[in-house]
């Protein structure tokens, strides 16, 4: 191989293993930006969702104690606004399954909604119910109760969910980072072994060269410098050899 091909395909090498290390560094980082954006999403939505149920069904809870109080108008009002609230996050979060089993949490919530709504949807006003604190407590608040834990679950394993994809996203942005380690630590190697190959093959044959070329001129020894590479290095130490003895033979 010519001098200029070997010194070129070293240069070239080291540049293959870091364009190759930056694109998988770029195709691993925009991977985690694109994944973890789509889940911190997906998670956010339902827990945003979940609140929005916890915040109507507390409405819906002021609303019963109204009616119980025998405030039919402003009960009925609130409910009705509250329930609409209510069905509005539960749309969101139903239509937003993105964690495995989070199906049993929303329909654990429907039942209980159903089951409470059902409480609260008979007459209070103007019936034994009205003023009766020991029902609120002991039937339609524990149903209250029940709807708000279900949401409070349902908001609890997003929650989870999205601190595991933080902690992924730190695990694969740890992971990504290595490509340029390994490149780092590739072109440490092989910048040394490329060092050694050019004194090898340049640097150290250039220095017999010059030493045996010192030798003919001030000692007058014939000029006997092997070179073992097969290259411009090789044709210099032959040319050099030829008029060492060309010249050797004009003096004599």
């Amino acid at each position: 191989m010519k001098l200029r091909l070997k010194i070129l395909s070293g240069f070239l090498a080291l540049a293959l293993m870091l364009f190759l290390a930056g694109i998988w560094s770029i195709y691993e980082l925009n991977t985690i930006g694109a994944s973890a954006h789509k889940f911190l999403i997906d998670n956010y939505q339902s827990i945003n969702a979940a609140d929005t149920m916890i915040e109507a069904l507390e409405r819906e809870d002021s609303a019963v104690l109204l009616l119980t109080l025998g405030k039919w108008d402003e009960g009925r009002t609130l409910l009705n606004s509250a329930d609409a609230l209510f069905l509005s996050g539960f749309s969101v979060a139903s239509n937003n399954l993105t964690i495995p089993g989070e199906k049993a949490y929303i329909d654990s919530i429907e039942q209980k909604y159903d089951t409470y709504k059902g409480l609260w949807e008979k007459p209070i006003v103007s019936t034994p119910k009205e003023g009766n604190l020991e029902w609120y407590f002991e039937g339609i608040h524990q149903a209250f109760l029940d709807v708000k834990s279900a949401v409070k679950d349902l908001r609890a394993i997003n929650n989870d969910a999205m601190y595991e994809t933080a902690t992924g996203v730190k695990d694969r942005a740890n992971r990504a980072i290595m490509p340029g380690i390994i490149a780092m630590i590739a072109a440490l190697v092989f910048s040394l072994l490329f060092s050694f190959f050019v004194n090898y093959y340049v640097v150290n044959p250039i220095l017999r060269i010059t030493k045996g070329l010192r030798d003919f001129v001030e000692k007058h020894h014939p000029f006997q410098v092997e070179i073992e590479s097969n290259d411009e290095i090789k044709e210099l130490g032959d040319l050099v050899m030829t008029l060492s003895h060309i010249f050797g033979q004009r003096q004599l």
